[in-house]
């Protein structure tokens, strides 16, 4: 990468706007020495447009297994053969108490996660019952509950959530390979109707799907079209019976890679590190950072055991990086 070249995508993300389509490519299909001088941008922008301060969130599996949809990744969907549990929607009581657990572990935003296409209208009235109790807590609100409509989001907008998580996956040309039981503008328009609602908008995708490099440069375009709030990245993390049981993890410093080409590209929106970063970046996980992460999901995910949420902590203390304050919940 030329002299010229970097000092073009330094200036576009230091500014806030963000690199170009093209510049997003290149810094995707960056070479290991590329991407080590990269990190120092990435972590450069991470401080000056969001400081030393990480954003820490939990969730809580609230309904599982039994999706009609059939995602290639996902061990809950009805398609696939998996050990995931299944069970309906769980009680107030024990959202209250998933959201104890997160607090406890330094969580500051709190989301109660379903499986399915939707949730009914019984369902939905549940959660929006049980926030008023985890804003209580202190713990902003955050639910993904599928695709809803317009009135839905309203209601619960009206009822205290704060944010709605409605991750596209990934681009909108690779969709097809990955579910086809939907369509990708069903997605779209879901978050759509949450900006819509006054809700903030947490929306990313999971890499390692087999999409290519150029996939990653058309859902940060996408993202920042729809002018999400936040940007959650998953890693696969293969489940033995789901279509893509026997894909390879993405190597670790391409998973730095998609960190690096999402920060560059959406340089003023939160990029969070949630499932599947144990197993693909190992060792390498606190160059989430420098790569420009400044959000991490604690605990456990839906079906798989996360790190413990001490270790999280401690790394983030050993880096001088200190745990946002959320300013929503609790009010």
């Amino acid at each position: 990468m030329d002299r010229q070249t970097l000092a073009e995508i330094s200036a576009r993300a230091l500014s806030g706007e963000g690199i170009t389509e093209p510049q997003a490519l290149r810094v995707a299909q960056c070479t290991r020495e590329e991407l080590f001088d990269l990190l120092g941008l990435a972590n450069r922008v991470r401080g000056e447009l969001h400081g030393t301060q990480v954003k820490l969130c939990g969730i809580v599996n609230a309904k599982s297994g039994g999706c009609t949809e059939d995602c290639a990744f996902c061990a809950q969907s009805s398609h696939h053969r998996t050990d995931a549990k299944a069970f309906p929607l769980i009680s107030k009581a024990k959202m209250l108490a998933g959201a104890k657990r997160a607090a406890k572990d330094g969580a500051k935003e709190f989301s109660i996660v379903t499986s399915g296409k939707s949730v009914n209208g019984k369902e939905l009235a549940k959660v929006a019952d049980a926030l008023g109790g985890i804003r209580k807590l202190g713990l902003s609100t955050c639910a993904s509950l599928g695709i809803l409509d317009a009135d839905a989001l309203k209601m619960l907008a009206e009822a205290g959530l704060d944010k709605y998580h409605h991750n596209l996956e990934t681009s909108r040309s690779f969709f097809p390979h990955v579910c086809t039981t939907h369509d990708y503008e069903e997605d779209v328009q879901t978050v759509m109707f949450a900006k819509d609602a006054g809700l903030a908008v947490c929306s990313g995708g999971i890499f390692g799907l087999g999409e290519s490099r150029r996939d990653w440069v058309e859902l940060a375009a996408t993202l920042r079209e729809l002018d999400v709030d936040s940007v959650p990245l998953n890693f696969h993390n293969p489940v033995k019976g789901t279509r893509l049981a026997d894909n390879a993890l993405l190597p670790a410093l391409d998973a730095l890679r998609v960190i690096l080409t999402f920060r560059l590209a959406l340089p003023a929106r939160d990029i969070v590190i949630c499932g599947g970063r144990e197993a693909t970046l190992r060792d390498l996980q606190c160059l989430v950072f420098p790569a420009g992460a400044n959000g991490l999901m604690l605990g456990d995910y839906l079906t798989t055991a996360g790190r413990d949420p001490g270790l999280d902590l401690k790394m983030l203390s050993d880096l001088e990086l200190g745990t946002a304050q959320e300013t929503t919940g609790g009010q």
